[in-house]
C-alpha cells in the first residue's frame, strides 16, 4: 500500500502509556473486532478462555492485555504514522462523498491507546480489539491489535487500513442515522434478531470500508499489487464461523454477531468494486 507520502491527520489523540480510570459503560461500541469474538465465542459457548487469551497475548501470557510498553512520542513511530494516514485518507474520501449528497461529513477522533482505555462507552481492555463509540465519536485503537491479526493469518499494511476503515464506517453509520435506528430495532426484538441486525450493521461497515478504498485508489492510486487480497483476508480472519472454529466449537449461525467470513469478504468486495454506498444497503438485501 502507498501511504507514506499521504497527508497525516490532525484527529489523532494519542493516550498510549495513560493510566484510565475504570467507569460504568454508558454507550454501545461498534466493532470490537478479532479479540471479542474470539472471547465471546469461548465464554458464551463454552470452553477455556485461557486459550484465547494466551492466543491474543502472543503466547506466552495467561494476561489478555499485550505488554505494556513505554509510550512513545505521538507521531514518532512508524505504526502511528501509518493509521493517521489511513484515517486523512478516509476524512478526504468520505468529505467528498458526502459533499457529493450535499451533506457535511464530520471527522471522528482516532485514540491511541495501550492496553485499557476509558471512552464514552465505558472501560475497555485491548483484548476487545478496535472498536467506535458513537456517544463520544471516537475510534479506539491499540496498536498490538495489527501483531494479533497477523497471528490469524491476516498480515500486510492494507488488512491494518481495512480494520481502520472499518471502524471509521461505523462513524459514517451513526452521521448518516443507521446505528440509532439498529439501536432502536435491537431494544425491542428477540436476542437472535438482535443478533441478526448486528451483523448487517457489521457487514454494510465492511462495504462502507471498501467503498472508501475503492475511492482512495482512485483518487490517489493507494493500492499495490495483492493489497485487495490482504483486505479480503482481514475481513475472512474476523468472521464468526472462524472464530468459533478456532474456540473448537461447533458453528452456530443464530449467535453470529459480525457474520461469517464469506460474507465479510462479499461485502467488503461489493464495496471495493463497486464504490457505490447504495450498493451497500445489506437491511434491504436481508429483507428479500
Amino acid at each position: 500500500m502507498r501511504w507514506k507520502t499521504g497527508r497525516r491527520s490532525s484527529n489523532i489523540e494519542d493516550r498510549r502509556g495513560r493510566s484510565s480510570t475504570r467507569g460504568m459503560p454508558r454507550g454501545i461500541k461498534f466493532g470490537g473486532g478479532l479479540g471479542l469474538l474470539a472471547l465471546v465465542a469461548v465464554l458464551f459457548l463454552g470452553g477455556d478462555p485461557t486459550q484465547i487469551l494466551n492466543m491474543l497475548a502472543g503466547g506466552g501470557s495467561m494476561s489478555p492485555q499485550p505488554q505494556r510498553q513505554e509510550a512513545p512520542r505521538p507521531g514518532a513511530d512508524e505504526g502511528a504514522q501509518f493509521v493517521s494516514v489511513v484515517l486523512a485518507d478516509t476524512e478526504d474520501t468520505w468529505n467528498a462523498l458526502f459533499s457529493a449528497a450535499g451533506a457535511r461529513y464530520q471527522p471522528p477522533k482516532l485514540v491511541l491507546y495501550t492496553d485499557h482505555v476509558q471512552s464514552a462507552c465505558g472501560f475497555s481492555s485491548a483484548a476487545t480489539g478496535p472498536f467506535y463509540c458513537p456517544p463520544d465519536k471516537k475510534v479506539y485503537i491499540d496498536l498490538g491489535f495489527f501483531r494479533q491479526l497477523r497471528q490469524f493469518g491476516a498480515s500486510g499494511d492494507f488488512a491494518q487500513a481495512y480494520v481502520v476503515s472499518h471502524e471509521i464506517a461505523h462513524h459514517v453509520q451513526n452521521l448518516l442515522g443507521t446505528s440509532q435506528q439498529v439501536r432502536q430495532l435491537q431494544a425491542r426484538s428477540s436476542q437472535s434478531r438482535a443478533n441478526s441486525l448486528s451483523v448487517l450493521t457489521e457487514l454494510q461497515a465492511d462495504c462502507y470500508a471498501g467503498v472508501w478504498a475503492h475511492h482512495a485508489h482512485r483518487q490517489r492510486r493507494i493500492l499495490e499489487p495483492g493489497d485487495a487480497e490482504e483486505g479480503l483476508r482481514a475481513a475472512a480472519s474476523v468472521g464468526d464461523d472462524r472464530m468459533q472454529q478456532m474456540a473448537g466449537r461447533r458453528i452456530q449461525p443464530e449467535s453470529f454477531t459480525h457474520g461469517s467470513s464469506e460474507q465479510r469478504m462479499h461485502w467488503f468486495r461489493t464495496g471495493l468494486t463497486t464504490g457505490r454506498l447504495d450498493a451497500c444497503d445489506t437491511f434491504a438485501q436481508a429483507s428479500r
